[in-house]
């Protein structure tokens, strides 16, 4: 897959063309568009979305109790300290739920219907659950409990990347 994966993610210029932004005719380099994905207004996920553009996946824990945090959250809602930290966490877990989508909800994905969504559990995080679109040939098939691995993919003219899933046997992933 060209132009994804962290090395082509640490390439990317955050100080780029603004979304929606053009380039030169024949330019070489895609222009971000105005993708409905990225780091919130106030800030709080910001950690997250530079962890994808660094090659890894962050999740929040508290420094007090330690308790994994999926969403993003301002305090820890175990312990209620104003502590919670960036770690960065295997993207391996199993399926704990999946849905198949007909319809393009986003415009981005009309040419990639029908496309399945899965909530991964990661048991190097306490077992917090993360969204993703499962990619690879053999995604229709998808079963609750299977293994599955993380990778980050940047797509073309986007300005941040997205944490995408693929079946643990599938060529390319892990063993």
């Amino acid at each position: 897959m060209s132009g994804s994966g962290p090395e082509a993610v640490a390439k990317r210029d955050p100080a780029g063309p603004p979304p929606g932004g053009t380039s030169a005719p024949g330019s070489e380099v895609a222009t971000p568009r105005d993708y409905p994905w990225g780091p919130a207004e106030d800030g709080l996920d910001q950690p997250y979305w530079d962890g994808l553009v660094a090659g890894e996946l962050r999740l929040q824990r508290c420094g007090q109790c330690g308790v994994w945090i999926w969403g993003p959250q301002w305090i820890c809602g175990a312990c209620h300290t104003f502590d919670p930290g960036w770690e960065a966490v295997d993207p391996v877990g199993t399926v704990y739920s999946w849905s198949r989508s007909h319809y393009p909800f986003i415009t981005e994905l009309a040419d990639r219907t029908p496309y399945v969504t899965v909530l991964v559990e990661l048991p190097a995080a306490g077992d917090r659950r993360v969204l993703g679109i499962l990619t690879g040939a053999d995604a229709e098939s998808v079963r609750i409990g299977e293994r599955v691995v993380g990778h980050i993919e940047l797509d073309p003219g986007a300005t941040w990347p997205l944490l995408r899933w693929r079946r643990e046997t599938t060529e390319g992933a892990r063993p």
